[in-house]
């Protein structure tokens, strides 16, 4: 059976096509009586609009792209959820995609996205896309940064950022692990060529100079994934002498850490002490796990970023408004 048209409706409800496109689109004056008409015609017949056609007349697509690393990661779902919670009530829907820590698949995902005509895109970045980010930018394509920066300052200098103050709270969970006497710390990061690998790594730093200490720890720099977690762990072990206490930035390499000290036979924090840039369920499982992390809160920074998608879409603030920068700082607690 054929799909009904504009024109169908509009004839089975005696009106113009205009009036049908006015009463589904709620814009303008219409009757009651021809309101309801058009709705009965529309059930009758029923009818779908074409989102192709409405986009093109508004000049909308009604999506909004949003690029991460690994859309599996739960601080990455709890951030798209809160995105979608906020541009959903407003018709918005979000089409995810998952650069697995490539800039390579980055770049092909942001030219694709592009190509679709998405109305704004939020990316949580691998790296080495500041040119291609900055020309979407300036063709007009709102672009909201999430959890980390481009690598130039003065790429990203001109757009909106929500993230975490990475150095800040990396210095604060470090320092808690030396307030408790360790000063051989083994340290997990991600991929220095990622602003989140840099700030927090620079925070363990921080902490390790205002504690007098030299700051030249062992590290082991992954990929953000289980697997580099747990490979760190069996790198600090063999060392000599191997470190007192770990301190993980990431909360998927923190479950590969957590996963290896146990499969190795040593106690949290007994033989080694373990503090996490980011909670990690598994923690609660431990015995006397006393587990330092940081409380992130990614559903309010996806909140957050959808208000500001809104206001751009909307047009709501001037081309020369200044970017909104909004960081997150977040508590060390413990588990235990």
């Amino acid at each position: 059976m054929a799909k009904a048209t504009i024109k169908e409706v509009a004839a089975e409800a005696d009106v113009s096509t205009a009036t049908v496109s006015r009463v589904l689109n709620e814009s303008g004056y219409v009757s009651e009586e021809i309101k309801e008409r058009v709705l009965e015609a529309v059930t009758k017949l029923n009818y779908q609009p074409s989102a192709i056609a409405r986009s093109l007349k508004q000049d909308k697509t009604f999506t909004i792209g949003v690029v991460v690393p690994d859309i599996s990661n739960p601080y990455f779902m709890g951030i798209s959820r809160g995105i979608e919670d906020v541009v959903g009530v407003e018709g918005f829907q979000l089409t995810f995609c998952s650069s697995d820590e490539s800039p390579e698949k980055e770049s092909r995902l942001i030219q694709l996205l592009r190509e679709k005509r998405v109305d704004a895109i939020v990316l949580a970045t691998s790296g080495g896309n500041d040119e291609a980010v900055r020309a979407l930018a300036d063709s007009g394509v709102p672009v909201v940064l999430i959890d980390r920066k481009l690598d130039s300052e003065d790429a990203g200098r001109e757009l909106d950022l929500v993230a975490e103050d990475n150095e800040d709270g990396a210095s604060r969970l470090t320092a808690k692990l030396l307030r408790d006497g360790h000063v051989r710390i083994g340290v997990v990061n991600g991929p220095v060529r990622v602003s989140t690998g840099r700030e927090r790594y620079d925070g363990v730093l921080r902490a390790m100079k205002e504690f007098g200490l030299d700051p030249n720890p062992l590290v082991f720099n992954g990929g953000f994934t289980t697997e580099d977690g747990i490979r760190a762990v069996r790198k600090f072990l063999q060392a000599d002498p191997r470190p007192t206490a770990i301190v993980s930035l990431n909360n998927r390499m923190s479950l590969g850490v957590l996963l290896e000290i146990v499969r190795s036979g040593l106690r949290i924090p007994d033989d080694i002490a373990v503090a996490s840039f980011g909670e990690v369920e598994a923690g609660s499982l431990l015995k006397n796990p006393g587990l330092y992390y940081i409380d992130q809160h990614p559903y309010d920074m996806g909140t957050k970023a959808g208000e500001i998608l809104l206001k751009r879409i909307r047009k709501e603030d001037s081309p020369q408004a200044e970017p909104v920068v909004e960081l997150f700082r977040n508590e060390v607690n413990r588990i235990g």
